[in-house]
């Protein structure tokens, strides 16, 4: 454990006292007993293969190393290839010690503070608050009550117990209310008004908000108004997406492709998308609900970036072009148009870093983002 510590204090991950002991005094492989490795198949398919203390050497180096680990796989999409491999849909891992040290100090928790973490998962990121606050003040909520109990027996086996409860975690932790702090373990599309409502104004609400291309995390801070207002952070990572179901994420709708209406030059590449994050959540702001995603052309196997809208409409360029690009499109050619112009937005304005945009959550349910140093906002709803 000494030596995660060392290795997140290094990369400045761990930046106090107190959060350096509370992941010395923590044991993470308690809450880690097996976990799934990617692999990928002779097809090119991809497979989980469990890993667990029957190899104990390569089991605890993985476990005490600064790696996000898969803990359990969708059943509705798991099927078994082998003995100890499934294919499936990842719904629950313990996430990479230095994202959550960074996320716990980027919470600024104080003594005596009472704090919801929404996504128990193994129950290690609850075990840390708890040996930083007490288990008294710990709440913590997971949509699946297999892993709550599972988290539970792991916790008291730690010698922690924090107030745990099976849910929908956007609905918070009714009854327990309020919380000086919120941290989400999950992803949104929206901060939800439950976790606005159960924590105090002046409170903090940390948490990831995905729309669409891309997300990030937020900092914010409740008002009188019941209103959150903050920043992204400069921590950057990102996380499952939240559930009502306790297996299973639902699948959205789409409609099928457009036809290729067309092709044309651009002005911005798939390698400019790829290589900038703020940039990509630039383009979440200029296109809410739409979707980046990469596209195999069946007959070639090239490989596109494309982005694409519920309603068929898409625009892909290839990812093998890094200097200049021909865009193909179906449906609307305003795609792509309205890239480039987050492209140009983000040049003109010195390229800005994620924490150079705020994000806000009205207590009538919009919610947009801005620019914090000259105030240009973007609405978020589609």
């Amino acid at each position: 454990m000494r030596s995660l510590v060392e290795d997140l204090r290094r990369v400045g991950a761990i930046r106090s006292a107190a959060w350096a002991e509370a992941f010395a005094s923590v044991p993470r492989h308690i809450f880690v007993p097996e976990w799934y490795g990617q692999e990928a198949d002779n097809r090119g398919i991809t497979v989980w293969r469990r890993h667990d203390a029957g190899d104990r050497d390569a089991w605890q180096a993985a476990v005490y190393s600064d790696q996000t680990l898969v803990t359990a796989l969708d059943p509705d999409t798991a099927e078994r290839v082998d003995e100890r491999a499934w294919t499936g849909v990842p719904t629950s891992s313990s996430t990479l010690p230095s994202l959550m040290a960074q996320m716990l100090e980027d919470l600024g928790v104080e003594d005596g503070h009472r704090v919801l973490e929404v996504g128990t998962g193994t129950g290690y990121n609850a075990a840390l608050l708890c040996a930083r606050l007490g288990d008294r003040l710990v709440h913590s909520v997971d949509v699946s009550p297999a892993l709550v109990e599972a988290a539970r027996g792991r916790l008291a086996s730690a010698e922690y117990r924090p107030h745990l409860t099976a849910g929908d975690g956007q609905q918070g932790f009714p009854g327990h209310a309020p919380f000086d702090r919120t941290i989400a373990t999950c992803s949104v599309p929206r901060i939800p008004v439950a976790w606005i409502e159960q924590t105090r104004p002046g409170g903090t609400i940390l948490a990831d908000v995905s729309m669409g291309i891309e997300g990030g995390l937020v900092r914010l801070t409740v008002d009188e108004e019941r209103r959150a207002l903050g920043h992204f952070t400069t921590t950057t990572g990102r996380f499952m997406a939240a559930r009502s179901d306790a297996h299973a994420y639902p699948r959205p709708g789409r409609a099928p492709y457009a036809p290729q209406a067309g092709s044309r030059s651009a002005s911005v590449t798939a390698t400019d998308i790829r290589a900038h994050y703020p940039l990509r959540l630039l383009l979440a702001f200029h296109l809410p609900g739409a979707e980046l995603v990469y596209h195999v052309d069946d007959e070639t196997g090239a490989m596109s970036l494309q982005l694409q809208r519920r309603d068929g409409t898409w625009a892909r360029a290839p990812i093998d072009d890094e200097h200049t690009t021909t865009v193909t499109y179906g449906g609307s050619a305003d795609l792509w148009r309205r890239a480039e112009a987050a492209w140009q937005w983000w040049n003109d304005h010195g390229r800005p870093a994620q924490d150079r945009f705020g994000y806000a959550r009205e207590a009538d349910g919009h919610h947009y983002a801005w620019h914090l140093p000259d105030g240009h906002r973007w609405p978020l709803t589609p």
